[in-house]
């Protein structure tokens, strides 16, 4: 059985490689412009149409995985920045704040599918107008949901988390290997 990744983003592939999980990546080209109720429901829904979209286009035999992340801030969906501008706003907003991820994961296989959604709370520290200028000149969150990368330099200004590290990275490891067990997948010597 082909396992397949339909996502671009590195950092999931080097999560799941790091897992021990042997995969192809194949990036979705679903439309991700979608209405939702809820940041929940809008991360469930997204991870199902990419994880479709490339389930579609290689057939039968293969598990796919979708994924998709937002951030959410006093109660605005907080996506990638558009700019460096873009991203120091977003960074202002955050700081001294918490917000809460989500992300959800998609499997699908001939056997049918499967979509979950994990969340965690992430505070920041109140950040200085050149912690923040530095930071965004690093270039680490101009493809970030949120406009940082907590597995980065950012990590220094992260004062709490509750919930899964790993969900703030874009993939919670253990909902993943649950989800590819059912399915019949599992990694390297397992």
């Amino acid at each position: 059985m082909k396992l397949i990744l339909a996502s671009g983003s590195a950092r999931r592939s080097e999560l799941m490689t790091k897992c021990g999980y042997e995969f192809d990546v194949m990036a979705s080209n679903a439309d991700e412009h979608i209405a939702a109720e809820t940041p929940h429901e809008l991360v469930e829904r997204l991870a199902l149409i990419k994880a479709r979209e490339v389930f579609e286009r290689v057939g039968k035999g293969a598990v796919v995985v979708g994924a998709d992340t937002v951030v959410v801030l006093e109660g605005e969906v907080i996506g990638k920045p558009v700019d460096e501008e873009d991203a120091k706003a977003i960074l202002h907003r955050e700081s001294g704040k918490t917000h809460t991820v989500y992300t959800g994961v998609a499997v699908i296989s001939d056997a049918g599918e499967s979509v979950v959604c994990s969340k965690a709370d992430v505070t920041f520290a109140k950040l200085t107008d050149s912690e923040i200028e530095a930071y965004v000149a690093t270039g680490e969150p101009l493809d970030k949901a949120g406009a940082y990368g907590i597995q980065g330099q950012f990590a220094m200004f992260v004062t709490d988390i509750k919930g899964s590290y790993f969900t703030i990275m874009g993939l919670p490891l253990h909902i993943l290997y649950t989800m590819l067990a059912d399915a019949g997948v599992h990694p390297r010597g397992f």
